[in-house]
């Protein structure tokens, strides 16, 4: 086998960046063991993390004699150590990317410099000045990997950084840390200014027409062996891992591209090299294939980087460019044409290409521009804000304050083009009913938002609007618009003078209040509230509608607001959203937050606070309502903002406690356990009874299923629970002189009241906390003393057995908390076969044995595929068995009883017997035969049917015995198996008459 075809196979086996089978690290720990008397590692590092510690060895500073500290000698240990870590590096092919993400700077520079060393580049040599073809293709690749790197690096160092949050401060870390950042920030200092050499470097080795070769363990072992060796093997055409010419230039015009990109940002020019290097790269990979092995280019950033080229290169010539919007729109932008601007935005609406931020970010330059003194642009400004609100609309987002800003004022043409927006940006063939839902609902608070009849006229005549709306909704419209203004009428015919009377000011003043009363268009409001104080400054506006509430604890901040304008508007928006909010009107309560929240920003910071609380509570009710329904995960925006609501220290702030009730649900339904066990302030834990009882329940969700030594927390949380469900007792003397005791079933021994905790409870919808919580309340309910059947829960082991005080306990509550629970928990998944033998047993307890059945039943067939499988046996024990046949004895099913005897791990043949002798049986008796596989019971059946001479039902049981199934000489494969497809017979026939 030749050099070439050894490291080439040598590759492919170790082609995964994770060891093989074999841990061919292994090998190399050894070698250090013997070599260097260092500790093997337990458990193995991963391979890249072997070269920091190797290299951090090696670099380790000696002390003499005189406790001064020296460099790290150059030693056979260290040459060892550095060898060790080129060959993990020599594993992994060398791969930037791998070691990039996982080396710091200082660490993979050393390793670099190392191999620099090992492939005879002369040190001090300025590699600009080395003929990279004349050098061995080993030492041309070291340079090339090296210079590489060194730009990455740069162009890495340009992007910005997310600090991470630091724990506790611990001064020998801090050290460490701030020694690494200066060494880092020293390194990058040099490259940067040697950053011109690398690129020269590089843009050499374009030119380079010959295969490159880069060191594989085999060949750095032949160098350790050999080091004098200048001319042999290590450097010859064959030797190392080949890497083609088209796989490097591919590389390096991809490194050399970022480069240019990066500079691009203060030489514009040199955006035109930067594409001349993408489009090359991606014409590189097209050649190579895309699954290149010592090739890997990410092409997705690629083509975000040709895309940005053509869009900042100012060819005209270049096809390219005009291939996507956003390079059209830069050139609009660039040469003013704002009509075709307006065209692009348009054809959007209907593709929806573009992204809502870059929507955004043009029409907030436009916006610019206008302040800067370009009036001509207002109705462009106009124009393209009309097409982003209409898209806004079509993909169910909130319509922004610019658009209510610039229709302050409408007019004939504002419609016109509005409408044609309208028509534009949706395809009525192929439209789905969610979308023309969407477009009918804006047209509509357009037509109530209007105050001119012909303007109303213009939308409600439009063929659109007819087409969206039907008969009945158009009707319905135009007897919203007459009873909020008398002079209103959508019919073509003219208003007769009856009409034309002008109203005097008390009617105008209660037009405006009804229109007041029935407006959720914040600006509406505000305009309504505007007219109404110029009227009048006696009246209070926020005492209008009875219907309008606000929490005692915002009203009081609220009503001291001493503008009486502002004070009206900043309660009926918020009364109104939280309406909004509480008939799940998302969209319009948001509209509503939004603005009072850009009012009270202005003069009260209290208030401020209010209103990111209550949007906070409110994206949470529309996260939990739409994606959280099919079990998206939040966005972690909004999980940091819960955290920052539970851990704010802001004074004086009213608060609600439903919002943390609502955020501490939130967090324990999207299993933020850790953060509620170990990060939440533990003064918030103490003021806050919710906060509490939810971090109590993450650290006993955290713990399941773990030893009795580590259920501290679930004995704190039991002990909470028991007290919020303790009776506070009251000894009371009678008239005759007896002392009574009374209880008082809302106790304030507790956190909270019961009642708040059950409400708490029904806001949860993970498994597995609505699962311990319920446990716990099972649990109580057993401890009880006259107790006759206990309800079986899982987890129900964790808690305590035994009670101090067990005549404070009110169980009349629990046992209808456990009902409520089961119920509730039933509603979320109506399909956990533990929660379903919960049910069952309390229907059990209470004497209700056919309802009691239909859940048992129920949980078997949840489990089981419909009983097409086996039942585990962890949902049919011996107890869930004994009480399906005391619910069939019960209702006099005698024959369902014997069958059930069978199902126990021990036939309880005294119980089938006794049950097969009553005569008085209100089940199908002798069909059920079939269904026994007991041949014994069987016998017994014949014995029992020729006693009382019934020959029928004798000859029915001698035939059951009769299958050669159940023949006791068969193997027990066969007997198992006749039990089964009976079990599944019977138990599907039970699910058919009781469900």
């Amino acid at each position: 086998m030749s050099a070439e075809a050894a490291d080439r196979e040598a590759a492919t086996s170790s082609r995964p960046c994770t060891p093989p089978q074999t841990s061919w690290f292994e090998f190399l720990l050894e070698e250090a063991l013997l070599e260097t008397h260092l500790k093997k590692p337990c458990p193995d590092p991963p391979p890249v993390q072997l070269i920091v510690q190797f290299l951090e060895q090696a670099s380790k500073p000696s002390v003499n004699e005189q406790n001064q500290v020296q460099p790290p000698p150059d030693n056979k240990r260290n040459r060892i150590l550095k060898l060790l870590a080129l060959k993990v590096a020599a594993h992994l092919k060398w791969d930037l990317d791998v070691l990039e993400k996982s080396l710091s700077v200082p660490v993979l520079n050393m390793l670099l410099n190392e191999l620099l060393c090992i492939s005879k580049v002369p040190p001090g040599t300025k590699h600009v000045d080395v003929d990279l073809s004349s050098l061995p293709p080993t030492t041309a690749m070291a340079i090339l990997l090296y210079n590489r790197w060194a730009i990455r690096t740069i162009v890495q160092s340009s992007f910005p950084v997310k600090q991470v949050k630091p724990g506790p401060p611990q001064l020998s870390v801090m050290n460490q840390i701030q020694q690494e950042k200066e060494l880092t920030e020293n390194i990058l200092k040099v490259l940067k200014e040697q950053a011109a050499d690398s690129i020269l470097v590089l843009e050499a080795a374009l030119k380079l027409n010959k295969d490159l070769y880069v060191h594989t363990i085999r060949t750095l072992d032949l160098l350790a062996i050999e080091p004098g060796m200048v001319n042999g093997e290590t450097e010859s055409s064959t030797a190392g891992l080949k890497i083609s010419t088209e796989e490097m230039q591919c590389q390096v015009c991809y490194d050399l591209g970022a480069v240019y990109f990066q500079q691009g940002s203060t030489n514009a020019a040199v955006y035109e090299n930067a594409k001349e290097k993408f489009f090359r790269t991606k014409e590189l990979i097209s050649k190579i294939g895309s699954s290149s092995l010592h090739c890997t280019i990410d092409e997705k950033r690629l083509a975000g980087y040709c895309q940005a080229c053509g869009v900042l290169t100012s060819s005209s010539n270049s096809t390219s460019q005009q291939s996507t919007p956003y390079s059209q729109i830069h050139c609009c932008m660039r040469c003013g044409n704002y009509q075709e601007l307006v065209k692009i935005f348009l054809e959007d609406n209907l593709t929806v290409s573009l992204p809502v931020q870059f929507r955004q970010s043009v029409l907030r330059e436009l916006f610019q521009k206008v302040q800067q003194g370009n009036d001509a642009l207002d109705e462009i400004c106009f124009r393209i804000c009309t097409c982003n609100t209409v898209c806004d609309v079509m993909q169910g987002r909130a319509i922004g304050i610019q658009f209510n800003q610039l229709f302050l004022k409408p007019n004939k043409e504002k419609i016109d083009f509005l409408l044609e927006v309208c028509s534009r940006s949706i395809n009525l063939e192929h439209a789905s009913e969610s979308l023309k839902r969407k477009m009918a609902a804006f047209l509509k608070n357009m037509c109530l938002s209007l105050e001119d009849l012909q303007l109303v006229f213009m939308i409600s005549s439009h063929e659109l609007f007819i087409t969206l709306l039907k008969d009945d909704e158009r009707k319905l419209l135009i007897d919203q618009m007459r009873k909020r203004s008398p002079r209103i009428n959508l019919c073509t015919k003219p208003v007769t003078s009856f009409y034309d009377i002008p109203a005097s000011a008390s009617v105008n003043i209660g037009q405006l209040e009804h229109q007041l009363i029935l407006s959720v268009d914040p600006w509406r409001i505000r305009q309504i509230l505007i007219e109404l104080h110029g009227m009048t400054s006696e009246r209070q506006f926020w005492t209008i509608s009875s219907k309008w509430e606000v929490p005692n604890v915002y009203g009081s901040v609220i009503l001291g607001i001493k503008d009486n304008l502002t004070r009206d508007l900043v309660y009926i928006l918020m009364a109104k959203g939280l309406h909004c909010s509480a008939i799940k009107d998302f969209v319009h309560a948001k509209q509503l937050f939004a603005a009072c929240l850009e009012l009270v920003t202005e003069f009260s910071p209290k208030l401020r606070q209010v209103m990111l609380n209550e949007m906070l509570l409110l994206d949470i009710y529309t996260h939990e309502a739409g994606a959280g329904v099919s079990g998206e995960r939040p966005p972690s925006d909004l999980i940091s903002r819960v955290r920052g609501y539970l851990e704010m220290r802001v004074p004086d702030i009213p608060l609600r406690q439903v919002v943390a009730e609502e955020c501490v649900a939130f967090m324990l339904n999207w299993r933020e356990n850790e953060y509620l066990t170990m990060q939440v302030p533990l003064l918030l834990v103490q003021t806050n009874p919710y906060v509490k009882l939810g971090q109590l329940l993450a650290a006993t969700c955290k713990e399941l299923p773990g030893p009795k030594e580590s259920r501290r927390t679930a004995k704190d949380l039991w002990e909470v629970v028991v007290q919020i469900c303790s009776v506070s007792n009251q000894h009371k003397r009678g008239n005759d002189g007896r002392v009574s005791l009374i209880k008082h079933r809302e106790s304030t021994l507790g956190i909270m009241y019961r009642n708040e905790l059950l409400s708490f409870i029904k806001k949860l919808r993970e498994p597995l906390v609505l699962t311990t919580i319920l446990s716990l309340f099972v649990k109580l309910h057993n401890v009880r003393e006259d107790i006759v059947n206990d309800i079986a829960a899982e987890h129900i082991s964790i808690w305590p057995s035994t009670i101090p005080n067990l005549q404070s306990v009110d169980f009349e509550a629990v046992a209808v908390t456990v009902k409520e629970l089961v119920s509730y928990a039933l509603t979320i998944n109506s399909n956990n076969h533990f929660w379903l033998i919960i049910q069952a047993d309390i229907y059990f307890a209470t004497n209700q044995y056919s309802a009691a059945l239909h859940y048992y039943l129920q949980a078997g067939a949840v489990c089981s595929d419909f009983f097409n499988k086996m039942v585990p046996p962890d949902v049919y024990t011996d107890q869930v068995i004994k009480r399906m046949i005391k619910c069939c004895s019960l209702l006099n099913c005698h024959t369902q009883v014997a069958i059930l005897c069978q199902f126990l791990r021990e036939i309880d043949y005294k119980t089938a017997f006794k049950a097969l002798q009553e005569q008085n049986s209100h089940d199908a008796m002798d069909s059920y035969y079939d269904y026994i596989w007991d041949v014994t019971i069987l016998e017994y059946l014949t014995y029992l049917h020729h006693k009382r001479g019934e020959t029928d039902k004798r000859q029915i049981a001698i035939k059951a015995i009769g299958q050669t199934e159940l023949n006791a000489s068969n193997p027990e494969e066969v007997l198992q198996l006749a039990a089964q497809r009976r079990k599944k017979k019977f138990l599907q026939a039970m699910a058919k008459l009781y469900f």
